[in-house]
């Protein structure tokens, strides 16, 4: 079997929503509070995350990235293993990796200052290992696409059940609030150390169990992609279709089971699924289908390097670096400084991706 081609649409989509983690939240927040022009105030409201209920775009942005490691379990990691006679390694390899993110989570929230007792265990990059992990076994074991669809429901459909009729102890069952919600007293019971948010940790136990859904439906979204049945413009409209469908569902179900990212409730995921969806329809319709795709050279350098960039932006202080080299046309451009060192930052961070991808050096994990 030829080796598939790679699907740059997939890159682009990755460094589209890698953009806003590295600054691009920020670039396009000052702007909107430098020019007030209404467009830009709107959409400076949509890079912070809701306060609980709700969705903003910027809560689309951990989901996305998830949806999107989700879509390359069939093209690569099923691709490996029908053609391997044994699989042992393929299953020691995605324990490694989800033990390496969990790792690397730990570093990214200070592991080196050996404040064991305050440590926060849960992380970005651990709900990412351990999502994907679990969702990677999913797809190698339930072959038929009625037995996936069966396990995806059955983690929405489960985890709805245990928000709402699983009782936390002194306050009850199905209440969705900060301090209420079971996914607050499983954390505070199992979960050592400190979380991010007060009395619970969005990527905390249940919501790993939780996001898993979201990565599992890219997965199905990868699928889509491998077929060798569809022609390119069907396979947009199936990931087009799906992601309406699923985004619609979402929102109106919303009404009765609230959208919430900080406790990954099943309606965000579904939401958040859905939506990513409609953006990797575009993405594939655009970079791969039509191969439109200069303008998305700068996204795909991003992409190639993400966790790089992630764990580089902890690790590196960029702003300093863009002071020192943009500060004096900062402060030439008065008020609208911000926006040159903002600027800077992205431009900074760029480079040194462009630098690595010329070099052909990329952290895989």
């Amino acid at each position: 079997m030829p080796k598939p081609t790679r699907l740059l649409s997939l890159d682009a989509l990755r460094g589209f929503d890698m953009f806003w983690i590295i600054g691009g939240d920020a670039l396009f927040r000052a702007l909107g509070e430098v020019t007030g022009w209404g467009w830009a105030r709107w959409w400076a409201a949509q890079l912070d995350h809701a306060e609980w209920a709700g969705l903003h775009f910027y809560d689309l942005v951990f989901p996305l990235f998830m949806f999107i490691s989700g879509v390359a379990i069939p093209l690569s990691l099923l691709a490996k293993a029908e053609t391997a006679a044994d699989k042992r390694p393929i299953y020691l390899k995605l324990v490694k990796r989800a033990l390496l993110l969990v790792l690397l989570g730990f570093f990214y929230n200070h592991l080196t200052d050996l404040q064991f007792a305050t440590q926060r265990y849960a992380s970005v990059l651990g709900q990412i290992g351990l999502a994907y992990l679990f969702a990677a076994l999913i797809m190698l074991n339930v072959r038929s696409l009625k037995g996936r669809l069966a396990a995806l429901a059955g983690i929405l459909f489960g985890y709805a059940a245990i928000q709402w009729l699983v009782p936390v102890p002194g306050i009850g069952a199905g209440v969705l609030t900060p301090d209420g919600t079971i996914n607050g007293f499983v954390d505070r019971l199992l979960l050592p150390g400190r979380f991010y948010d007060r009395g619970f940790d969005p990527e905390g136990i249940l919501c790993i169990l939780s996001a898993t859904s979201v990565t599992l439906m890219g997965g199905l979204a990868g699928l889509v992609l491998r077929s060798e049945r569809s022609s390119a413009y069907r396979k947009t409209l199936i990931l087009a279709g799906s992601g309406a469908g699923l985004a619609t569902a979402g929102l109106i179900l919303g009404h009765w089971y609230p959208i919430i990212k900080k406790a990954w409730t099943s309606t965000f995921d579904i939401t958040a699924a859905g939506l990513s969806f409609l953006l990797l329809a575009l993405f594939y319709l655009v970079v791969d289908v039509w191969k439109v795709r200069k303008w998305s050279f700068f996204f795909r350098v991003i992409g190639l390097n993400s966790i790089t960039i992630y764990l580089g932006t902890r690790i590196v202080d960029f702003d300093f670096t863009s002071k020192f080299l943009f500060g004096g046309l900062a402060r030439l451009a008065g008020g609208a400084g911000v926006l040159v060192l903002g600027t800077g930052v992205i431009l900074i961070e760029w480079v040194l991706l462009y630098f690595l991808y010329k070099k052909n050096v990329f952290l895989r994990v």
